[in-house]
């Protein structure tokens, strides 16, 4: 027997009922795809707060307990065990690669990391200065016109290819459009080099491949710093339905090109309220100053006249403490002490923590420190500059962004994304 919801209309006593769907994680969903047919009402749900708007296998999240899973499996126990390419080859093929599987996937991105030359003279059409995410995404809707026939893909093999080829080349164009944005000279991929490593070296690298050498003659690449970007992938490998990805389903919805709906997803990503906010996080940081500012900078948060809001806490959907978050507090940690970092951010950023993870106003209100309030300050640590922030996040969502479209796009029910409005104007 089917569950179903009852709806009565009290203005006219009349009940329609609702189908139940059962979901294998989190609340169950009430089917209301032919409420308006049935009732000639429309449901309002302001931000879509109570509105599943798909179906998916792919990234499960529960607010109430910080929990997220990719593909069944819990974020601690990836991170813990696995690096950012086995988390792409999961969420594309729904499991862990075996070592040689593994061994394929790495060796395929390092060669697809390489873009065309044309794609790299269009840079210099953009103006000196211009910011790292305007650029990335621009460049990535470009890369529709090398790829064409990505927009009549139907087969397995062919979304592989393309989805293999954007993860390949988005940390390519990222750090092409940063150089570009100083006036610096590109560094090409180096295949002989990892995934999270290459991306390291084409932010840093002088021309002709030379790596800057610190006093001890070791190269300024570390492996913490490589396994701490690439941990920083992994956590933002996916996120279930949020903003960008939303934008990706929509524009998918449309027929358009799968690299164009990639490049819808950076543009909405870029926002202070969603990608961009760890760069607020480091800005706000500066603007506290010192240690000794934090605890009037706490009571104006507090103030409810006081239009100052203390970025990098709370989240839309945990209500409990954000799990990426725990991880990225350990790896701050664990940098803190391998790289010798005490710095005057870092500083201010703990005492902030201290105060809000004891303090009855932070938690009665449930504001734990989110992932941006960490990130930032590691990303900094990583001497990866503010303005590249967000562009490392598009570099980790990439692969979750072209996992959501190729699921949409074998979905058989799916269809144009369409929402109603409820009018109020004359």
């Amino acid at each position: 027997m089917k569950s179903t919801v009852t709806m009565t209309d009290n203005r006219t006593e009349k009940s329609y009922e609702f189908d139940i769907i059962e979901a294998t994680r989190g609340p169950s969903v009430v089917d209301i795809s032919k409420f308006y047919s049935e009732t000639g009402m429309f449901t309002y749900d302001n931000g879509f707060t109570s509105t599943a708007s798909c179906k998916s296998k792919i990234t499960f999240i529960d607010g109430a307990k910080g929990e997220l899973r990719y593909r069944g499996i819990k974020i601690e126990e990836l991170t813990l065990n696995h690096t950012y390419l086995e988390i792409c080859y999961l969420l594309l093929n729904s499991k862990l690669p075996n070592e040689e599987e593994l061994q394929d996937f790495d060796l395929e991105l390092r060669h697809r990391s390489l873009i065309h030359e044309n794609l790299r003279h269009l840079f210099q059409a953009f103006p000196a200065g211009a910011h790292p995410m305007a650029t990335l995404s621009a460049a990535t809707a470009a890369l529709s016109t090398f790829y064409y026939d990505h927009l009549n893909i139907s087969n397995e093999a062919s979304y592989q290819e393309m989805a293999r080829r954007i993860i390949a080349k988005i940390p390519t164009v990222a750090a092409f459009a940063y150089r570009h944005s100083i006036g610096a000279p590109f560094i090409h991929p180096d295949i002989d080099r990892s995934f999270s490593e290459n991306f390291l070296y084409m932010l840093r690298a002088y021309p002709g491949g030379k790596m800057h050498r610190g006093r001890n003659g070791e190269h300024i690449i570390k492996d913490i710093e490589v396994k701490a970007l690439d941990t920083i992938f992994t956590l933002h490998a996916d996120h279930e339905q949020n903003a960008s990805t939303t934008a990706v389903r929509g524009v998918a919805s449309t027929g358009a090109h799968p690299y164009v709906a990639i490049s819808a997803g950076i543009s909405a990503l870029w926002g202070r309220a969603h990608g961009g906010a760890n760069e607020s996080v480091i800005a706000q940081l500066k603007m506290i100053g010192s240690v000794e500012n934090v605890d009037a900078f706490i009571a104006r948060a507090k103030d409810p006249t006081d239009e100052f809001r203390l970025m990098g806490f709370g989240h839309r959907v945990y209500k409990n403490f954000d799990p990426r978050a725990k991880i990225l507090k350990g790896l701050q940690d664990q940098l803190k002490n391998e790289l010798n970092l005490d710095s005057n951010l870092m500083q201010i950023a703990n005492k902030i923590e201290e105060i809000a993870l004891n303090d009855e106003y932070f938690i009665s209100r449930k504001l734990y420190p989110n992932i941006d309030f960490y990130s930032g300050v590691i990303l900094t640590a990583l001497q990866i500059p503010t303005s590249m922030f967000t562009p490392v996040f598009v570099i980790g969502r990439t692969v979750g962004w072209i996992t959501q479209w190729i699921e949409f796009k074998k979905d058989k029910e799916m269809k144009i994304a369409r929402p109603r409005q409820l009018y109020i104007g004359k």
